[in-house]
């Protein structure tokens, strides 16, 4: 599911990491009751499937660095959960 925070984190990561693949979807309503939910379904829980030129020969976790650098403000207002798939 997108939501406004999901399209404002897709419209981040365009701009920092020129992704040929890339898709945030936003997870939060599977994690109802979980900690770090807000209560609303939206804007917690978070996955981000990504592909970048950028990540050539990083090693996994600095791939990863890249990803939460660019949210890293989406993650001070509020994101509880980031999972990040590399493709």
């Amino acid at each position: 599911m997108t939501t406004e925070i999901a399209d404002q984190m897709h419209a981040r990561l365009l701009e920092r990491l020129q992704p040929t693949t890339l898709e945030v979807l936003d997870e939060s309503a599977a994690h109802a009751g979980h900690a770090g939910a807000n209560g609303t379904g939206f804007g917690t829980h978070f996955r981000v499937r990504i592909a970048s030129p950028l990540f050539t020969s990083l090693p996994r976790v600095a791939r990863h660095r890249l990803v939460y650098d660019a949210l890293q403000d989406f993650i001070d207002r509020g994101v509880h959960a980031l999972a990040i798939e590399i493709l």
